[in-house]
């Protein structure tokens, strides 16, 4: 029952209370809500955050609530990041290069778009290994809308070479090619990966493979991992995937996905606030979830 109280931000609702939540289908795992609520109590805040089961063929209405009800921000999460765009009043640069909406802003009616995906995987990876990703050679496992936010905060930090590997090939090519007017890129399908792994500095899974509950999926052979990669993955429940783990033994540093979940929301907290986020307090009580606390 703790859980719960804290699921308030551990301070009482009351008339001032503005409102938060996320979206999505299914929504019913999300660790969102404990960790805004967090954020909210830390920055003495009187927010609260919840989440909400929006349907397919429903997103239009649950936007136009947004408006009615006078949410000052909502989270987006899959399968809505792409549809809502089409109900915003203004989407932000770099979440219309991505093609995606993670988090709405609401100004006085007025509603923008934007995604912290891409930078909040970012900022974890540079502030929680030490690498600098200028001229790096990235390989990117995955073309779906993680990947195109991953692929484009990427190619605004400088690196070198960014190719992309998808099992349907026309998939990674396609957004190889959105992606060519920020930085060198190629796509490919998996089965190619060994034609360029020698010669890659950093591998990101983004794909599902190896979540909870099929943890024993890996998105390539990783007979193929070196000593000479950091291997990183999106996914942080298990917080060390099969992927991972193999990359360990393979003589290579490794990345979790917990710290892109942090920063993502985060930004978003920052952009509903205009107030420094207290990642700390939200990492503490995303990490105590997870190890069952």
């Amino acid at each position: 029952m703790g859980e719960q109280g804290e699921g308030l931000g551990g301070q009482s609702l009351n008339s001032q209370t503005v409102m938060y939540g996320v979206f999505g289908d299914p929504v019913g795992h999300s660790k969102s809500p404990l960790m805004l609520n967090r954020a909210f109590q830390a920055a003495g805040i009187n927010g609260a955050y919840a989440a909400f089961h929006i349907l397919p063929g429903t997103l239009g209405e649950a936007v136009k609530g947004i408006r009615a009800l006078g949410f000052r921000g909502v989270n987006v999460t899959i399968p809505h990041k792409v549809e809502v765009m089409d109900y915003l009043d203004e989407i932000d640069e770099s979440a219309r290069a991505i093609g995606a909406v993670n988090t709405i802003v609401n100004d006085n009616g007025r509603l923008k778009g934007f995604n912290t995906d891409g930078i909040g995987y970012v900022r974890s990876l540079k502030e929680e290994t030490g690498v600098d990703l200028s001229g790096k050679r990235i390989l990117l496992l995955g073309a779906g809308g993680a990947a195109r936010g991953i692929a484009y905060a990427l190619a605004r930090e400088n690196v070198g070479r960014l190719l992309i590997a998808n099992r349907t090939a026309e998939r990674a090519r396609e957004l190889a090619s959105a992606m060519s007017a920020y930085t060198e890129t190629a796509g490919m399908g998996t089965e190619d990966i060994a034609l360029c792994i020698g010669e890659t500095d950093i591998v990101i899974n983004t794909t599902s493979a190896g979540m909870h509950p099929h943890v024993d999926e890996v998105p390539m052979n990783t007979e193929l991992l070196h000593r000479n990669l950091l291997v990183s993955d999106l996914i942080y429940n298990p917080r060390i995937t099969r992927l991972l783990r193999e990359a360990e033994q393979a003589g290579a540093r490794v990345h979790s996905g917990l710290g892109m979940f942090i920063y993502q929301g985060a930004y978003a907290f920052e952009y509903w606030t205009g107030l420094p986020a207290p990642a700390a307090e939200m990492r503490a009580i995303v990490e105590e979830a997870l190890s069952g606390g």
